[in-house]
C-alpha cells in the first residue's frame, strides 16, 4: 500500500476550507524535504506571493508541517503579520505569539532529540562493525533477519566484481599512473563508477584527511571509521556543510571480513601519497572562489552536458571528454574565451534588448535594487541603535565604577 503523507495534509486542509467556506487559490508543498529548512521552493514560492496579496490566510495541518525551526517559524509569522496574513492550522488553531514560542520550541527541541537518538542508534551499529551509513563502492548491503523475524540492519557483503576494480586501481596507483589515466581507462572500458555513472579522478584520490575517494577508504583494509565527519545546515543558504572531527571521536571498528586489499598493497599506495595531507582550515576556500571569467560555471557542452571550462590559459573545452576519457564524450573541440563572449554577448544583445523586455527588466531590476538596499540599510539601523545602546551602557558602567573609586 503506497502511502502519501502530503496529500493525506492536503486533502485534510482542504476538506478544512471547504467546511469554513473558505477559498483555496493555491497549494504549496515541498516533498522529500526537510521541514527544517526554510530554503525549499514551496515555501519561497508561498512567501513572495504573501507579498503580492494572493491571499489573507495560509492553511496548514499543523505548525511543524510549515517549519521545525524555531528562528524561520518566528520568521515567517512576523512576515505574515506584516503582509496581514493570517496562519491557522487544523491541530493548534489561529496562531498567536503565544504557539510561535512555545510550539517552536517544543519542534527545535524535538528535531534535536530526533538528532540524538539516531546517533546513539549509529553509533551502536558502527562500534559492533556494521554499516552506519552511506554504502562504499565494492560492498552491497544484505537483509538478515532474527528468529522473530525483525531485520538485522547494517550487514555487508563484498561485491567480487567490483573489489577486482578496487585492487586494480591501488595497483595502477602503485606503479605510478596517474588518477586521471586510471580513471579514463575505467571510462573506457564500460565499467561504471560508484554512482553509476563515469570514473573522475577526483572519484579516486578524493580528500586524504578526510578519508573521501577510492585510496583513502579504510574499509578496504579491514578497518571502519565512523563519526569522522560532522554535518550541520548553514541557516543563511540551507545547504548541508561538513566539518572534520577531532582524531578522538571517530568510532573505529576491525572488519577483518570486509578487506579487499592487502596490507602491503595498501602502504604502497600510502607511500605514493607521501605525507602531504589537504588540511581543513576551518575557512572553506572553494566557498570564497569567484569566477575568473564572464562564463565561469555557466557552460555546458553540447554533446555530454558535461561542464564546459578553461582548458588552457585562452581556451575553453569540455571538462568531461579531458577528465573521464572519449568513452563519455569525444567533443575535443575548443573555443577561445574572447571568441567565446563575444558570440554570447552578441546574441544577448541582438536577440533579447527588444524594448518591452527592457522595461519589464529594468523595472524588476529596480524594484530588486530597492528591495535589497532596504534590507540593508534596515540590517545598518539595527546595528546603529545596538552600538548606541552599547556606548551608553558602557558609559553608565564607567561612571559606576568611577563613584566606586572615589
Amino acid at each position: 500500500m503506497h502511502l502519501d503523507p502530503i496529500a493525506d495534509q492536503l486533502r485534510a486542509c482542504r476538506a478544512f476550507a471547504a467546511k469554513q467556506g473558505i477559498e483555496i487559490v493555491e497549494e504549496y508543498s515541498d516533498r522529500a524535504i526537510s521541514g527544517a529548512s526554510l530554503m525549499r521552493s514551496g515555501m519561497q514560492k508561498m512567501l513572495r506571493d504573501s507579498q503580492t496579496g494572493r491571499f489573507d490566510l495560509v492553511i496548514s495541518e499543523a505548525m511543524d508541517r510549515l517549519l521545525r525551526s524555531q528562528a524561520d517559524i518566528a520568521l515567517i509569522y512576523e512576515r505574515c503579520q506584516f503582509q496581514r496574513v493570517m496562519i491557522e492550522t487544523l491541530s493548534e488553531g489561529l496562531l498567536s505569539e503565544l504557539h510561535i514560542g512555545m510550539k517552536g520550541s517544543m519542534n527545535a527541541m524535538f528535531i534535536k532529540d530526533l538528532g540524538d537518538k539516531t546517533r546513539r542508534g549509529l553509533m551502536g551499529r558502527a562500534l559492533a562493525g556494521k554499516c552506519a551509513g552511506g554504502k562504499a563502492y565494492g560492498y552491497k548491503n544484505i537483509v538478515k533477519f532474527t528468529e522473530a523475524g525483525d531485520h538485522i540492519k547494517g550487514d555487508r557483503t563484498i561485491i567480487p566484481t567490483e573489489a577486482v576494480t578496487i585492487n586494480r586501481i591501488f595497483t595502477d596507483y602503485s606503479n605510478g599512473i596517474s588518477p586521471k589515466k586510471i580513471a579514463e581507462a575505467l571510462n573506457n572500458e564500460g565499467i561504471p563508477g560508484p554512482s553509476g555513472r563515469g570514473w573522475g579522478a577526483s572519484t579516486l584520490h578524493g580528500n586524504r584527511e578526510r578519508g573521501t575517494g577510492i585510496l583513502n577508504n579504510e574499509l578496504y583494509i579491514g578497518r571502519q571509521i565512523w563519526n569522522r565527519l560532522n554535518y550541520a545546515k548553514d541557516p543563511d543558504t540551507g545547504k548541508r556543510v561538513s566539518r572534520l572531527n577531532p582524531a578522538e571521536d571517530w568510532v573505529i571498528s576491525d572488519v577483518p571480513e570486509l578487506r579487499i586489499i592487502e596490507q602491503s598493497l595498501w602502504d604502497a599506495a600510502k607511500d605514493r601519497q607521501g605525507a602531504l595531507k589537504t588540511k581543513n582550515t576551518g575557512d572553506n576556500i572553494w566557498d570564497r572562489r569567484r569566477p575568473r571569467t564572464l562564463f565561469s560555471g555557466l557552460l555546458k557542452c553540447g554533446c555530454c552536458g558535461g561542464g564546459f571550462s578553461k582548458v588552457s590559459q585562452t581556451q575553453f573545452g569540455c571538462s568531461t571528454a579531458r577528465n573521464k576519457g572519449e568513452a563519455l564524450c569525444t567533443n575535443r573541440l575548443t573555443i577561445s574565451q574572447t571568441d567565446l563572449e563575444e558570440r554570447v554577448l552578441n546574441a544577448l544583445q541582438d536577440n533579447l534588448m527588444d524594448q518591452d523586455l527592457l522595461e519589464v527588466f529594468c523595472r524588476e531590476y529596480a524594484k530588486e535594487r530597492n528591495r535589497l538596499n532596504a534590507q540593508a540599510e534596515q540590517g545598518r539601523s539595527a546595528l546603529e541603535k545596538e552600538l548606541a545602546t552599547t556606548v551608553r551602557d558602557h558609559g553608565k558602567l564607567v561612571d559606576a565604577i568611577s563613584r566606586h573609586s572615589s
